[in-house]
């Protein structure tokens, strides 16, 4: 019981780590760091840059949420923690 309580917290820290890394990427590299060279590309008319720090960063936001629900849904299943 103690090892499968272990492993199915690992596993969720591995779910966060991933995740906080793509929205740091999103929000800090694309909508910060790297904004000037995306600003070449368009999207909707405004430069990708731009766009990453109003817009994208908040809409990967939401779907890193849903993606979170989906993932943490399938381990809950897995490790039969699952609200039925």
């Amino acid at each position: 019981m103690i090892k499968t309580k272990s492993t199915y917290w690992n596993t969720n820290l591995k779910y966060l780590a991933l995740l906080l890394i793509v929205w740091f990427v999103v929000s800090f590299l694309f909508g910060i760091v790297f904004a000037e060279y995306l600003n070449q590309f368009k999207l909707g008319g405004f430069p990708l840059g731009f766009w990453f720090a109003h817009q994208g960063a908040i809409y990967i936001f939401v779907i890193l949420i849903f993606i979170y629900v989906y993932l943490m849904n399938r381990l809950d299943k897995k490790y039969d923690v699952d609200e039925v």
